[in-house]
């Protein structure tokens, strides 16, 4: 399987161009195995850029951010540097780099082609190592949003649930990227709720997108407390209905529109038509927490070896774990083995998935 730095190469020759400019945090991560080029946490692009051609490799960066760079992030990965003062026009400089030269970028820059979307998707197979990384970081995402869920207690403000979360995925060096928390009646009202004051009473909602190494793991899990309401114990049976249909379609070779095709099919037959017209189902992910969402006209196909989160909600309920297509089968990256399940007969198949943990 070719690497990252060996895909770009291919696309070089391949689009007859003499470089590649990436700026955004995501493809960063991507190019340098997992690497690191942000300050501040909120912005996409990244403070070093990455300049590659057929024969050289160049990081443009400011002098106040090149020793960490160079020392933390690219040492022995063969990028030259070209270092400015923090006062001068980066910019300028990657032009002068790159007079004359047919040029793709991740980012609108000056004469450089437009190649965004082409570029993203050099990576949406994932290679071995970076399946390893994923494996590590969804099994920590999981973790820790479970055990939130069996730590939180009525009385807790969803403020103090998000801090709780966000202070157990911190300390392992994750970046929490997005973090939802609904309780009670928010979870019904609201498909995407930030956190509130608002106190816990008997049901909360705890969502968690975690990044590192560029890689982003997506989670949903519910707690209640109490014996669970009729509506929503007939809904969760619904749902995973939804969700293990839409699971069981995302194959090798499988087109995404289709996908959906299923899933809006099973949300008819469940008694909930519309409510796929409520959220986004997802799609896939990987280098961010969707590469783009699936929609009804969506091109492209499922491929092996890529990484998916879907979505589906109807009233009072969601189910999303990220998930690895195999060649075989499915992997659900976000199954930790130490949660409730609902076990689902599909197509023959037994699927395991997650239930709503009462206490």
């Amino acid at each position: 399987m070719a690497t990252p730095l060996e895909k770009v190469e291919h696309f070089i020759n391949e689009k007859k161009i003499d470089g590649v400019f990436f700026r955004k945090r995501s493809n960063f991560a991507w190019i340098t195995g997992g690497k690191d080029n942000h300050i501040v946490n909120t912005t996409e692009n990244g403070v070093a850029d990455l300049l590659i051609f057929a024969d050289e490799k160049y990081c443009i960066t400011s002098k106040m951010e090149s020793a960490r760079i160079h020392d933390e992030e690219l040492l022995g990965l063969g990028y030259e540097f070209i270092t400015l003062e923090w006062y001068e026009d980066q910019d300028a400089i990657v032009q002068g780099l790159t007079e004359g030269k047919k040029i793709a970028s991740d980012v609108p820059s000056g004469d450089f082609l437009d190649f965004g979307y082409e570029l993203t998707s050099l990576r949406y197979t994932l290679t071995s190592d970076e399946i390893d990384r994923y494996r590590w970081l969804s099994k920590q995402a999981a973790m820790a949003v479970e055990s939130t869920c069996r730590e939180v207690q009525p009385g807790w403000t969803e403020f103090e649930i998000q801090a709780h979360l966000a202070e157990k995925v911190i300390k392992e060096g994750i970046n929490p990227q997005l973090i939802l928390v609904s309780t009670d009646e928010r979870v019904f009202k609201y498909r995407h709720p930030i956190p509130t004051e608002k106190k816990l009473a008997n049901y909360a909602m705890i969502v968690l997108c975690a990044e590192k190494w560029g890689l982003v793991a997506n989670v949903t899990r519910f707690v209640h407390f109490g014996e669970l309401p009729a509506e929503l114990n007939e809904n969760k049976q619904k749902l995973v209905q939804i969700d293990v249909a839409m699971n069981a379609a995302t194959r090798p070779g499988a087109a995404i529109k289709d996908v959906l095709k299923t899933a809006f099919a099973k949300y008819e037959e469940v008694g909930y038509g519309e409510d796929w017209r409520f959220l986004h189902q997802g799609g896939p992910t990987g280098y961010a927490s969707r590469e783009f969402l699936a929609t009804p006209n969506a091109e492209g196909t499922v491929l092996e070896n890529q990484a998916f989160a879907w979505n589906p909600a109807i009233r009072g309920i969601k189910s999303e774990d990220t998930f690895l297509v195999g060649k075989e089968e499915n992997e659900y990256l976000t199954y930790t083995g130490e949660w409730v399940y609902l076990r689902v007969n599909y197509n023959g198949e037994t699927y395991v998935r997650p239930d709503i943990l009462v206490r």
